[in-house]
């Protein structure tokens, strides 16, 4: 079987003596804002997992590596990028619309109606964030939205800020009977759902009573609204900072894996290494079995904060229960590529062969990036020709990198030699890429390379079969 090896690479500079996993990992730790870090609390992802247990939450991607930056590789990720136009909201309307509902006219649907107002979420957001501050009941207002403004009937923000707008003026039976009504046209809850809790959490045992009737409520819902529900009280008190409670709340909901990996994630944002091994301890003693993903945050959270013999231990927990997946190779391989041990990132990528994982693109632009920082640019030539014949499927990937990380260096040439290459192979290169080099070959007054590129390409994409994407 044909292996990535260092003597496919450079024999001479990737001479390894046999070191221990407890001491290649010594090693220093790369900084916090080099390494893998977790989502910010202010991220508008929702964290969810999959598990083997009661809960089926998909899959939410780790973020990449912070060693290289977005800019670096972001044309080989899909994003979806909705544009909205700008609502121009003034104090003047959300004041009117809030005091109109405080005062609780019976005519009030109808002089909603007649104020005529382009409703969009910039504008309902504040009206129930000040409503839920004052203590003001926004059920009819949340009604007349429904009603007449359809288009926001199943939008999460504004469907969790009327729960939290219960909550605040304890109103658990209209909540009970909203969550009903979400669980029916499957909207799912988010932290503001519980925004309220803020007040709250200054008193225990305030809190440990708001959590037992939420839970109570949530788990006579069921379905998506009810485990999303979980998951957002979980996350808002993990985000207020209330562990005790967060935990409280696990002890109190359905034994879920998903419950667990949001405290776990909570834990590993503030750097609370240690509470969240020992949660981990404490599933695998219960029976539970935690997927590579609650190891990975708490392995990234060692990394960050220079514990790498506490990484390497935990690894090692990782293989006895035959859990690694890429991103677990990948944050050790980071770690190594941003210090500069090309070679000891190389035997990482070993390992991770040997155990059948294929490296993320992600894996690849590290080593790359690790590549041309060392100015070792013909070894970064090497490592991309090897791993375009032992990992098809990335071939466009690491070779469109190459390419820009040669532009981005201000050689256009040479990243026109690689894309040249590319196509000479049967490889479509990158369009966005080819683009900024075919620019950059202008502007550098370098038309007759330009001119080649261009016309390789034209006859490429013209063919009725071309590479392999």
């Amino acid at each position: 079987m044909y292996r990535l090896s260092r003597k496919h690479l450079n024999p001479g500079l990737f001479a390894l003596s046999s070191k221990s996993l407890s001491s290649t990992l010594q090693t220093p730790t790369l900084s916090s804002h080099q390494l893998h870090t977790v989502p910010s609390s202010n991220s508008s992802t929702p964290f969810t997992i999959s598990s083997s247990g009661p809960s089926s939450f998909s899959s939410t991607p780790y973020p990449s590596s912070r060693f290289f930056s977005r800019s670096d590789f972001c044309w080989f990720r899909s994003f979806s990028a909705s544009s909205s136009s700008r609502v121009n909201v003034s104090r003047k309307q959300i004041s009117e619309i809030t005091n109109l509902i405080r005062r609780g006219d019976n005519d009030l649907e109808s002089k909603l109606d007649a104020m005529n107002v382009r409703l969009s979420e910039v504008l309902l957001k504040p009206i129930f964030v000040t409503l839920n501050y004052q203590k003001v009941s926004a059920l009819r207002f949340f009604d007349w939205i429904r009603h007449s403004h359809p288009v926001f009937d199943h939008n999460s923000d504004i469907c969790s800020l009327v729960i939290d707008n219960c909550g605040r003026l304890g109103d658990f039976d209209s909540m009970l009977n909203l969550l009903n009504d979400f669980r029916l046209h499957d909207i799912c809850l988010n932290r503001k759902a519980f925004g309220y809790l803020r007040v709250e959490i200054s008193s225990k045992a305030t809190t440990k009573n708001s959590i037992c009737k939420v839970v109570e409520v949530l788990d006579k819902i069921g379905g998506s609204c009810g485990v999303s529900g979980i998951h957002a009280l979980i996350e808002m008190l993990c985000f207020l900072g209330s562990f005790e409670m967060a935990e409280y709340a696990i002890a109190n909901a359905k034994k879920r894996l998903s419950n667990y990996s949001i405290l776990i994630r909570g834990w590993c944002r503030r750097g609370h290494f240690e509470e969240a091994r020992r949660m981990l301890d404490e599933m695998i003693e219960m029976g539970c079995q935690p997927n590579a993903q609650f190891f990975n945050y708490i392995l990234s959270c060692l990394c960050k904060n220079d514990r790498t013999d506490e990484a390497g231990q935990l690894l090692e927990l990782m293989l006895e229960r035959n859990c690694p997946d890429a991103l677990t190779f990948e944050i050790f391989i980071c770690h190594f590529c941003s210090r500069g041990k090309l070679d000891t990132a190389l035997e990482w990528l070993d390992k991770m062969e040997s155990k059948g994982i294929e490296p993320r693109p992600t894996t690849h632009a590290a080593f790359m990036k690790g590549y041309f920082k060392l100015k070792q640019y013909e070894e970064a030539r090497q490592y991309v020709a090897v791993c375009s014949h032992k990992y098809k499927t990335a071939s466009n990937v690491i070779y469109s990198l190459l390419a820009n990380l040669h532009r981005k260096r201000g050689e256009p040439v040479a990243a026109q030699t690689v894309l040249s290459e590319m196509i000479e192979k049967g490889l479509k290169p990158n369009f966005a890429v080819y683009m900024k080099v075919m620019k950059h070959l202008q502007k550098s007054g370098r038309e007759d390379l330009a001119r080649n590129l261009e016309s390789s390409f034209s006859s490429f994409i013209s063919q009725p079969c071309v590479g392999n994407g």
